[in-house]
């Protein structure tokens, strides 16, 4: 009786145990919080962002989030992508025209691993945050068809990484930072916003204000 009630609370403890290394784990994920605060930052009526539990370990099996081998998002991004190389469709992932409104939060700066942030035709509101200037591994920032006001901020021109910037159909003002300049862009594309100055040259596709 003695070993049996000894057992039942060796078992128990270690139970809880575990869910205390779980929850420790996902508190001190930066990928977890930054991504459970955009969440708790937008207005989701259809329902997208159902899987995104801030209690999990990683974000990985979170629908519309793509992580490495080391478990770090890489990307936030419904849209089926055709593989030419063996005729197969796959899904995206991305979070463009999820009927998305809200605003972007500092903590996406905190994304160290991410490549492609996708969030166009939403209905996106307020300012685009400058610790966006924080991820350094980015490629794509598709923010376009949104309702993002305020200025370019001048911090984008770091992302050394950066190859599509498309930041177009909004309500951005002010005049482009001449920072963009220092980015190796293949796309660029900021109409329909009412910005002023000079756009950097890019190449091969011609810039478009």
């Amino acid at each position: 009786m003695a070993v049996s009630m000894s057992s039942s609370w060796l078992l128990r403890t270690w139970v809880g145990l575990l869910m205390v290394m779980v929850r420790w784990a996902s508190a001190t994920n930066p990928d977890v919080e930054a991504l459970s605060a955009l969440r708790q930052s937008l207005s989701d009526p259809d329902h997208v962002l159902d899987s995104w539990d801030p209690n999990l370990v990683d974000a990985c099996t979170w629908l519309h989030v793509t992580c490495d081998s080391d478990s770090r998002v890489t990307r936030v991004t419904m849209t089926n992508v055709f593989d030419v190389t063996n005729s197969t469709i796959y899904p995206c992932r991305d979070l463009g025209m999820s009927n998305l409104s809200g605003k972007l939060v500092p903590e996406l700066g905190n994304l160290e691993h991410l490549q492609y942030l996708e969030l166009f035709k939403n209905n996106i509101q307020g300012t685009i945050p400058s610790e966006l200037g924080n991820l350094k591994n980015l490629v794509a920032l598709d923010l376009y068809n949104n309702q993002l006001s305020g200025s370019i901020p001048p911090e984008l021109g770091k992302l050394q990484s950066l190859l599509f910037l498309r930041l177009n159909d909004n309500k951005l003002t002010g005049e482009v930072p001449k920072e963009l300049s220092n980015l190796h862009l293949q796309v660029l594309n900021l109409s329909n916003n009412n910005l002023s100055g000079p756009v950097p040259p890019v190449g091969p596709y011609p810039p478009s204000l």
